[in-house]
């Protein structure tokens, strides 16, 4: 063996070690797996599904626990999207597999007028087909193959286009109460993905609908944080801690903390003041 193989070698097993460590963990912070679960990992044929796939698989023949999993993924039926990919590469690796065939491609490019974004409609048509087949066949947790630096993305997308602070959490119980979504990528950094993928050669499939869309509000943010990471770096890892060390009497949210009950602690003999009426007050004079 090369002395070049070899370094190459040592700096894939020291990424892999730290992919599994960081999976790990943030499994075991949000409790996101269980003994006995059934675990469907979603995988799309990107990079990020990819990785989440294989490092779940070793996870699961070393953990202390059972659990199942079993890959599912959506064709959408988009125009040359590479049927036999997918199934031949879970073939050979021995996973369980189900592909679920809904033509939400026609739906998104009907309803969607050209030049638009369909991430949105896209996402929503997808995980509505998830969900379903999820409650159908006894899959008790989601696994979606997004990342820290999506989780990062989204919050600034929220932030400087919905005027909201909320990002995507690592653990999510679905509206309807009747799907938990996990995401074990949580704390792994997109840049490692990146290396990893090259290194293990998976066979990548390249989404047609947004892939090929030019100037998205998300290419945007990803730009800015890459560029702030360049100049400053730990700065995402930073903004990813801050999102897990939320301080909610230091914001402005009056549904997430009492700031109208909030009052010196000071004991009076007497106090004539009427929180009450004070209340009905300030209401008037802002009307």
């Amino acid at each position: 063996m090369s002395e070049t193989h070899s370094k190459k070698q040592f700096e894939f097993n020291k990424l892999r070690k730290r992919l599994r460590r960081q999976v790990g963990q943030a499994i075991a912070d949000y409790n996101m797996i269980q003994d006995g679960d059934k675990v469907m990992v979603c995988l799309s044929g990107g990079k990020d599904s990819y990785t989440m796939l294989d490092i779940l698989l070793n996870l699961r023949d070393h953990a202390p626990i059972n659990f199942e999993l079993i890959a599912v993924n959506l064709d959408q039926k988009q125009p040359g999207f590479p049927e036999t990919v997918l199934p031949t590469y879970l073939e050979q690796i021995g996973v369980p597999y189900h592909i679920i065939e809904k033509d939400t491609y026609s739906i998104v490019k009907e309803v969607v007028p050209e030049g638009k974004t369909t991430c949105g409609i896209c996402s929503r048509l997808r995980r509505g087909n998830l969900y379903s087949y999820a409650r159908e066949n006894g899959i008790t947790k989601i696994a979606l193959g997004h990342h820290r630096d999506d989780i990062i993305e989204t919050l600034f997308l929220n932030m400087f286009y919905g005027s909201k602070i909320k990002a995507m959490p690592p653990k999510l119980l679905s509206d309807d109460k009747q799907n938990v979504v996990i995401r074990p990528l949580a704390y792994v950094k997109e840049a490692d993905i990146v290396q990893y993928a090259a290194a293990q050669e998976f066979p990548i499939i390249p989404c047609n609908l947004c892939g090929s869309q030019p100037n998205l509000q998300r290419q945007v943010i990803k730009e800015m944080l890459q560029d702030w990471e360049k100049h400053h770096p730990g700065r995402l890892e930073n903004l990813f801690r801050s999102i897990q060390n939320v301080a909610p009497s230091q914001l402005a949210d009056t549904a997430l903390f009492d700031f109208t009950g909030l009052e010196t602690q000071r004991t009076t003999d007497h106090d004539d003041s009427d929180p009450i009426k004070d209340d009905q007050i300030w209401a008037t004079l802002v009307q």
